[in-house]
């Protein structure tokens, strides 16, 4: 092993175990894995400058430029609200419906408001209609981060996927070009969380004592809903623009008119042009503590990859798995997929596999992008604990939830994504 491969591997090693210990914020984690690959050459500037400018980098910070114009103008707390009323006339079903429809929502915004404004509303409507807010609380979470991965930008994930697949010398995805598998994976676990998943919570009557204001989620981010909340007045104007624009460059990235790092972008500074948002607020919106994390772990992907670790683990692997073929392989890299962003965060996760998943399929003499998608829909899937995503985290705390209420109903949902994941990918992404 050359001493470039040692350091990459040290850097992985202390960088998993400092996001796994949470005592130090994911961001400052991944950023001194960058830093020391950097002072022991194990990764160019350049390629650290990369890792900061890439595509995925710039998509997101727009994204969130874009969903925090929406949240300010009103027009995400007039739809929880008219939800509200909704549930008020038709009762439980309608909780459902409003649960739905910010799974929907979460496809194409960031997740984390949705939730921050609908859960208190769930919880306010259910108590009203004698049901247990619990019942609706951990599937509203749950629906949200399936929604999420449906589309290219629904999250992170997905944007960081699709930009290392192209750093890889992979053709890049299109906006819709997941969607049927998304739709799948999260209509088999929208019925499961329908039909047994709130039962399951249903008879625990009993209120858990609160969770504490700030707790910290797998990836190091604190959850508080008062840091969060941004429920405004409507405002017409604002709301018309921000989602027309928003409407705009979705559009044009799906239609390829042009890449979705370019249209967010020219969104996002066309919104501050015309006076929607100032730029004030959108640098408010952007959220660098995610950013910066992503970027960090991107660079201590790179050097996985780099450095030749990428081969040598997809060739071990390989030979473990090589009877199996594709399908076997790609079923056991979602299992794994789905155990590790349980303990890491999912930007941590997509970083570390994708290498890997392109390795390993080449390997196999099949194409990659079974894999890729694999690694999309799993590194989102976590359900089984309350601090392995930050959606989860804030409904832990509205609902009084204990930590076996996530197990319970998380890792039966765990096990239905996987088995429709692994029956759906190779149908809509032939080996």
């Amino acid at each position: 092993m050359t001493f470039e491969q040692m350091a990459a591997l040290g850097v992985l090693a202390a960088v998993v175990f400092g996001l796994v210990q949470g005592r130090l914020r994911a961001d400052v984690v991944a950023l001194t894995g960058a830093a020391v690959l950097l002072v022991t050459g194990v990764v160019r500037p350049v390629e650290v400058q990369e890792a900061f400018a890439s595509p995925a980098i710039v998509a997101l910070a727009s994204l969130f430029v874009l969903a925090y114009a929406i949240e300010l103008s009103g027009f995400l707390g007039l739809l929880i609200r008219m939800g509200a009323r909704l549930c008020a006339r038709i009762g439980a079903a309608g909780l459902w419906l409003v649960i739905g429809l910010c799974g929907g929502a979460s496809a194409f915004l960031n997740n984390t408001p949705i939730v921050v404004l609908a859960a208190p509303v769930v919880k306010d409507v259910a108590g009203s209609l004698n049901l247990d807010p619990k019942r609706f609380l951990i599937p509203l979470s749950y629906v949200t981060i399936m929604g999420g991965a449906c589309t290219l930008i629904g999250t992170s994930t997905n944007l960081l996927v699709n930009d290392m697949a192209r750093s890889a010398g992979q053709p890049v995805f299109s906006m819709f070009e997941i969607t049927p598998v998304g739709l799948v994976i999260a209509v088999v676990g929208g019925l499961y969380l329908y039909f047994l998943g709130g039962r399951l919570l249903a008879p625990a009557r009993d209120r858990a004592e609160p969770a504490p204001n700030r707790v910290q989620t797998g990836d190091g981010l604190l959850g508080d809903l008062k840091l969060f909340k941004v429920d405004k007045p409507l405002d017409r104007r604002k709301a018309v623009l921000s989602v027309g624009v928003f409407v705009a460059v979705v559009t044009t990235a799906a239609l390829g008119w042009a890449p979705i790092a370019a249209a967010a972008f020219a969104g996002a500074v066309l919104l501050i042009l015309i006076g929607v948002i100032t730029p004030d607020e959108a640098y408010a919106g952007l959220r660098p503590e995610v950013l910066l994390l992503i970027a960090g772990m991107v660079v201590v992907g790179l050097s996985i990859e780099l450095t030749g670790l990428a081969a040598s683990g997809a060739s071990a692997l390989i030979e473990v798995i090589r009877p199996l073929g594709p399908l076997g392989a790609l079923i056991i890299l979602y299992g794994v997929t789905l155990f590790a962003t349980e303990l890491l965060s999912n930007a941590a996760v997509a970083v570390l596999l994708t290498p890997i998943a392109v390795a390993l399929a080449e390997s196999l003499g099949v194409d990659p992008r079974p894999f890729l998608v694999t690694i999309m829909m799993a590194a989102s899937a976590a359900f089984a604990t309350p601090f392995g995503y930050q959606t989860n985290v804030l409904v832990y705390e509205t609902g009084g939830y204990t930590y076996m209420d996530f197990l319970r109903i998380g890792v039966p949902l765990n096990l239905i994504s996987w088995v429709a994941g692994a029956l759906a990918i190779p149908v809509f992404f032939p080996f």
